[in-house]
């Protein structure tokens, strides 16, 4: 009987490590996940592009065949390839979280561009006009992926290098539950998104009550505002983390110096506010300056992604199609 005891109290020393374990990779996944806040908002301010166009009947089937591609992007191909470099190139993070810092400040300025120098017309395309429905679909989804591929990769970069040293299999469960919280989470928001119009549509025409099909009419109406700002918001987003993440790229590979000025410069200007919000302000100052920065780096890589990386990415692509 005391043999049975004492193989009761192991299992149970057992299972306390195991849900210790668990808590832990929650918690660091959590904390990992939060670092890449800005790369999250852009792919929930991206993909609702994908299924504009189409009948309202293959929305939620775009958006499943993106999330699953973007599953296999992060669970398949990335985590690998970021544990092999954590375990035997770790000094690799940092160099590509500087690429990753430069992408997002170009795609943030490429849409400050656009939105101020270029009016884009309604409608398709003449080449998107040839294709039929279902090859346009087809287009459409694979675009998608490769734009999730290139956020995928900075969010689980942004990832690893938050995740304090730890076992092998820690960060592999600590990667995996962070890849599978954040494709679930962007993914159904686009949904909601996506299908919100449909909704308030619905509530407007079969309500039962005049305040139901009131507010249902509101949703139909706000929802084209709430694309725009959640667009606007994206592309803060992609400028400021852009320029954050630079920052403290530069910083980790030994440049102190543009960490250090703006850092004297937040707080500076927040001791000229009550201590309550000096907190509060030298966030914002910061956060403002990397904004800056990265929409002037963003302006400085527009002529380089355009005339240099994108032919050698086209010609990539069009070889990995075939």
């Amino acid at each position: 009987m005391s043999g049975l005891f004492a193989l009761l109290d192991d299992v149970a020393g057992i299972a306390k490590v195991a849900a210790a374990s668990v808590d832990d990779v929650a918690t660091q996944a959590l904390k990992a996940g939060s670092k890449a806040a800005g790369a999250v908002i852009d792919d929930a301010a991206v993909t609702p592009k994908y299924v504009h166009g189409f009948h309202p009947a293959r929305e939620l089937p775009i958006i499943w065949k993106i999330a699953r591609g973007s599953f296999i992007n992060k669970l398949v191909i990335l985590l690998p390839v970021g544990l092999l470099l954590s375990n035997f190139a770790p000094w690799a993070i940092w160099p590509l979280l500087l690429l990753g810092g430069l992408y997002l400040c170009f795609e943030g300025a490429e849409k400050l561009f656009h939105a101020f120098f270029h009016h884009e017309e309604n409608g398709r395309s003449p080449e998107e006009k040839v294709l039929s429905e279902q090859h346009l679909e087809k287009s459409k989804v694979e675009g998608a992926i490769k734009t999730d591929f290139i956020l995928s990769a900075e969010i689980m970069t942004i990832a690893l290098s938050a995740i304090p040293q730890s076992t092998f299999w820690m960060e592999a469960a600590t990667l995996a539950a962070v890849a599978i919280l954040i494709t679930v989470a962007v993914y159904g928001v686009v949904a909601l998104i996506v299908k919100m119009d449909d909704v308030g549509l619905w509530m407007a025409e079969v309500g039962r009550t005049s305040v139901t099909r009131k507010l249902g009419m509101a949703i139909v109406k706000f929802m084209p505002h709430l694309l725009k700002l959640l667009t606007i918001v994206g592309t803060a987003a992609m400028l400021w983390v852009g320029g954050s993440i630079i920052v403290h790229s530069v910083a980790m590979m030994g440049w102190h110096l543009p960490e250090e000025v703006i850092h004297h410069a937040a707080e500076a200007v927040a001791q000229g506010v009550p201590a309550d919000w000096q907190a509060a302000v030298q966030w914002i100052v910061t956060a403002a300056i990397d904004g800056v920065l990265g929409i002037v780096l963003g302006f400085i890589m527009i002529p380089i992604g355009t005339k240099i990386v994108g032919p050698i990415w086209g010609m990539f692509s069009k070889k990995f199609d075939a």
